[in-house]
């Protein structure tokens, strides 16, 4: 028996890096999986990867800056299932390096993608949410959500309003059962991790020199692996974790320690 035995629900962004390895380790804990991810194809190869293990899962394609579309999956995974226990809000955007000169159309998607969205879909879980015992909704923050990111201001405050309305929903929701929790990656080794660390609006580095600069301020002189996410996420969906809410958790080997 898996700590997720039993549970259904969904998780966005999930056709790759960390949202992947969190669709695989739900579903090897008994979940039943939602792969939401705009690339609906990789979605299915992600469903495909789920099933081979014996597991359950469907794949839903969905371009969540379509406020419409953000909220119409979770539905889609109610209705797969029949019941939704968990949502992992984890879609994000690096955002815009620049705060002068910053082009109108980087920041609403950095708004967009990392706030508007989630919002849109966390109102329609809510309700699915009241109906089980023991609803818990996860968000994707970062370290950036817990002290400043100089490289991208802009992320950094979205990221640290995903920590705060975090925090609020799991006021709000505690009489419910519903827990609210946020995971805080670090630098993790990821498709992404160079566009992260170089930022979409900037010369883009070479991926040798992007991790060699951010392990200088990594205690533990790593990357993270998208598992270590993963396990920490699948953790914070679980009964395991039955008294936690309004928690926000490192998971950057050190780094906000400092």
């Amino acid at each position: 028996m898996g700590r997720l035995s039993g549970k259904a629900g969904l998780i966005t962004a999930a056709a790759s890096g960390m949202g992947r390895a969190g669709a695989l380790r739900f579903a090897a804990e008994g979940a039943a999986v939602a792969v939401v991810d705009r690339d609906g194809e990789a979605a299915e190869t992600v469903v495909s990867e789920i099933k081979a293990m014996g597991g359950q899962a469907v794949a839903i394609a969905a371009d969540l800056r379509d406020v419409d579309r953000a909220k119409a999956i979770v539905g889609e995974a109610a209705a797969a299932f029949g019941k939704l226990d968990f949502v992992w809000n984890h879609l994000g955007h690096p955002g815009p390096g620049k705060v002068e000169g910053m082009a109108q159309e980087d920041f609403d998607l950095a708004i967009d993608l990392n706030m508007r969205s989630v919002i849109a879909t966390t109102e329609m879980a809510i309700p699915e949410l009241r109906k089980v015992t023991g609803g818990a909704i996860l968000f994707t923050s970062s370290t950036g959500g817990l002290i400043g990111s100089r490289y991208s201001p802009i992320y950094s405050a979205v990221k640290h309003a995903v920590v705060g309305f975090s925090k609020a929903l799991a006021l709000r929701l505690a009489s419910d059962g519903i827990r609210v929790n946020t995971v805080c990656p670090g630098p993790i080794d990821t498709p992404m991790f160079v566009q992260f660390g170089s930022r979409p609006d900037q010369p883009q580095r070479a991926r040798e020199e992007v991790e060699a600069s951010t392990l200088t301020v990594v205690p533990m002189k790593r990357l993270g692996r998208p598992e270590e996410v993963a396990a920490a996420a699948c953790f914070l969906s679980s009964d395991d974790a039955s008294y936690i809410t309004g928690a926000a958790l490192p998971v950057d080997g050190g780094f906000t320690a400092q």
